[in-house]
């Protein structure tokens, strides 16, 4: 699952690649707004920590995954 992640005042948004699914990326979001900090880890173990009062958005999606060539 890939999640962007916009934070305030940063140029650049945050991207990651989890293996939660979406609703568990929304429960962690949720959950987040009651501890302070939302912290996510992607497939290869490293963990982002991002202050919820600094999130502009959280946008979940899944990744296009092998698309090679042209496209009709």
């Amino acid at each position: 699952m890939e999640v962007k992640i916009g934070v305030q005042n940063a140029s650049r948004e945050l991207v990651i690649d989890t293996e939660l699914s979406g609703d568990d990326v929304e429960k962690a979001v949720a959950d987040a707004r009651d501890q302070g900090l939302l912290s996510l880890t992607d497939t290869k173990g490293r963990r982002v920590v991002v202050p919820v009062d600094k999130l502009a958005y959280v946008e979940i999606g899944s990744p296009t995954v092998g698309q090679v060539g042209f496209r009709s």
